[in-house]
C-alpha cells in the first residue's frame, strides 16, 4: 500500500487526475447500487438513456412499408377506390312497393328517456403513479372495486404486469401496457362473481344508456401528452367512464395519470367529441364489468353490442364511413380500424389489406413525433395477426422490427411473440425460441409465449 501512495505521488498530473476520476467513476457506481439510491435514480437514469435513444434514433421516422410491394400498389388502389364516397344525386330515390303479403311492423314502445345528469357513487379512485405503466391495473382495479372487490391496482398488476416490479416489491419498467384481454382473464381466473364483455364500435349513446343503469365502463383511447421523456406525442390511455352532463355535452371520467400541473384526476370531464377523437384511435374499444347477477341486465343494456359479431361487424362499418369522410391522421386510424374489425372477425385477408392502406397513410403524415402516432403497436397487434395469418411471415418480422425501432429497451413482449411465430413459420426455430424467451423476461409466466416454448419442447 505504502508503495502504491508513493507511485501516486511520484505520478504525473494528468495521471493523477485519471486516477481520481476512475476511483470516482468506481465510488459512485457502487453507491448507484445501493438500494436507497438505485431506486431514487435508476428511473431518472433510464429516462435519460431513452432521451439519448431518442436523439439518435428518432421514433417517428421508423416507417414500416408492408411487402409484396408489386401487389400492393393495386390493392390499395382498388380499396381506397372502393371506400370512396357515392356519387350524390338531387334526385329522391323511389320508394319500394309494399308487398301485402308481409305482416305489417308496429312500432315498438321508445325507452324511457335517459336522465340529464348522472354521476355514479362509489367510485374508489386510484391514480398510476409510484408504478411505471400503470395506468391499465388502475383503471381495472376501480372497475372491480366499484361492484366491492376489495383489491388494489397493486393486486392486478403483480398478476397482469409482473415485469413492473421487483422481486423486492420495487417499480419496475419492463411491460408497457395491459391488453383488454387480460383484464378479462384475471377476472375469469381471480374474481368469483364477476364477468366482463370486450366489444368494438362503442358510441357515446351507449356509455350514457350504461352508466345511466349504473355500469360504468372502461375505454382504451389516445391521448396527446408529454411523455416521462419530456416528449409530446401520442399515447394510449384508459379511462373509466363514470357519468355524463347532457346539458354541457360532457361525459365524466377517472384519469389515473394526472400530468404535472393539471387537478386530480377524477371525475373529470370532456366534451363528447374530444372524447370520440381520442377514442377512435382504438376503433372504439370498451369493457363493461359487472357481477354474473347482473349479467341478464347487462346485455340486456348492450343491445346489439351484446353480440360480439355485431359490434365488430358494426365497428367495421363505422371505420368504412370514416375512411372515406376523414382526412390526415384520423384517415389513419379509420383505416386501421377498419383492419382490426376485419381481424376480429376473423377476416384476415381483407385485414391485412386494411392495414396496409393504413401503413402507407402513416408514411404520408407529417414527419414529427406530435403528428405520427408511433406508439400504435405497442398497444394494438391486429396487424401481427392479419399477417401471420394471411402467410406474410415477412411482414410480421419487419413490422415488429420497425416497431422495436420506436422504443429502448425492447419491452413489447406481443411484438416479440408474433416475431418469433413469424420465425417459426420461416425456419428460423432459435431466433423464436429467443423471443419467447425475452418475452417472458418482461412478462413471467405469460401464457402465449409459454405455450410457444413448451410446444418446441421446451
Amino acid at each position: 500500500m505504502l508503495m502504491l501512495i508513493q507511485r501516486i505521488r511520484s505520478a504525473s498530473l494528468w495521471t493523477r487526475i485519471l486516477l481520481a476520476a476512475f476511483l470516482a467513476l468506481i465510488l459512485a457506481i457502487g453507491l448507484y447500487f445501493l438500494p436507497p439510491i438505485h431506486d431514487r435514480l435508476a428511473w431518472r437514469l433510464e429516462s435519460a438513456q431513452n432521451q439519448i435513444y431518442y436523439f439518435f434514433n428518432p421514433p417517428d421516422e421508423a416507417v414500416f412499408q408492408p411487402g409484396e410491394q408489386t401487389l400492393l400498389a393495386t390493392i390499395v388502389a382498388q380499396t381506397m377506390q372502393a371506400y370512396q364516397p357515392a356519387p350524390t344525386s338531387t334526385r329522391a330515390p323511389a320508394l319500394p312497393t309494399p308487398d301485402a303479403s308481409l305482416p305489417t311492423l308496429v312500432p315498438t314502445a321508445t325507452s324511457t328517456p335517459l336522465p340529464e345528469f348522472v354521476q355514479l357513487e362509489g367510485v374508489k379512485y386510484e391514480h398510476q403513479h409510484g408504478h411505471n405503466n400503470y395506468c391499465g391495473p388502475a383503471n381495472f382495479s376501480m372497475a372491480l372495486t366499484y361492484w366491492g372487490w376489495s383489491g388494489s391496482r397493486e393486486v392486478i398488476g403483480l398478476a397482469v404486469m409482473p415485469g413492473n416490479t421487483t422481486s423486492e416489491g420495487k417499480p419496475a419498467n419492463k411491460d408497457k401496457n395491459v391488453m383488454p384481454y387480460e383484464l378479462q382473464d384475471y377476472i375469469a381466473e381471480n374474481v368469483p362473481g364477476m364477468t366482463s364483455v370486450i366489444r368494438y364500435g362503442g358510441d357515446v349513446d351507449m356509455l350514457k344508456r350504461m352508466v345511466a343503469a349504473g355500469f360504468p365502463i372502461v375505454v382504451e383511447k389516445g391521448i396527446y401528452e408529454v411523455d416521462l421523456n419530456g416528449k409530446f406525442s401520442w399515447m394510449g390511455h384508459y379511462a373509466f367512464v363514470t357519468g355524463y352532463d347532457e346539458s354541457k355535452e360532457e361525459l365524466i371520467y377517472q384519469d389515473t395519470y394526472q400530468p404535472p400541473g393539471a387537478p386530480r384526476g377524477n371525475n373529470r370531464r370532456i366534451k363528447y367529441d374530444e372524447f370520440i377523437e381520442g377514442w377512435r384511435s382504438f376503433n372504439y374499444v370498451f369493457v363493461a364489468v359487472y357481477p354474473y347477477a347482473r349479467e341478464a341486465e347487462a346485455l340486456t343494456l348492450l343491445g346489439d353490442y351484446a353480440d360480439e359479431d355485431w359490434a365488430s361487424r358494426h365497428a367495421l362499418e363505422v371505420a368504412q364511413e370514416e375512411a372515406r369522410a376523414l382526412k390526415g391522421i384520423d384517415q389513419y386510424f379509420a383505416w386501421f380500424n377498419a383492419g382490426t374489425s376485419h381481424a376480429a372477425l376473423f377476416e384476415y385477408v381483407d385485414a391485412a389489406h386494411a392495414y396496409d392502406t393504413a401503413f402507407q397513410l402513416y408514411a404520408t403524415l407529417g414527419g414529427d413525433d406530435s403528428v405520427r402516432p408511433y406508439r400504435m403497436l405497442w398497444y394494438q397487434t391486429g396487424p401481427y395477426r392479419a399477417y401471420f395469418y394471411s402467410g406474410r411471415y415477412a411482414d410480421v418480422i419487419n413490422l415488429a422490427n420497425v416497431t422495436f425501432e420506436t422504443i429502448e429497451p425492447d419491452f413489447l413482449e406481443e411484438t416479440l411473440y408474433w416475431r418469433g411465430q413469424a420465425y417459426y413459420m420461416t425456419g428460423n426455430t432459435q431466433s423464436a425460441i429467443a423471443d419467447y424467451r425475452t418475452a417472458l423476461e418482461i412478462h413471467p409466466g405469460w401464457g402465449p409465449a409459454m405455450q410457444a416454448l413448451q410446444d418446441l419442447g421446451f
